[in-house]
């Protein structure tokens, strides 16, 4: 019997095999992460959420999935991104945040 394909903890939607995924530091690697807990998400999350957060911000304050959703453009991203099919992929659609 074959294992369900896995969820990306961030949109919820399901990881088919051949999608385009990656691993997520939950507290950067040079913040304190290395070692530290991943979570499997798609390419295409993983892109947003550095696009949103510096690593900074990700080890401060956005250190679980809980705290990534409750962000307002991660929230908008992913009402987004869940209308596409599990296997979508494309650049990160929106600005990437101001430095």
């Amino acid at each position: 019997m074959s294992q369900p394909d896995p969820v990306c903890p961030l949109c919820q939607r399901p990881i088919p095999p051949g999608a385009r995924s990656s691993l997520h530091h939950l507290v950067p690697k040079l913040r304190g992460g290395k070692g530290g807990p991943t979570v499997l998400l798609h390419q295409i999350c993983h892109n947003e959420i550095h696009a949103t957060l510096t690593e900074a911000e990700l080890a401060r304050d956005y250190a679980s999935i809980d705290a990534l959703r409750r962000h307002p453009r991660l929230a908008r991203f992913i009402g987004w991104v869940r209308k596409r099919p599990p296997g979508f992929h494309s650049k990160t659609p929106g600005a990437r945040r101001k430095r």
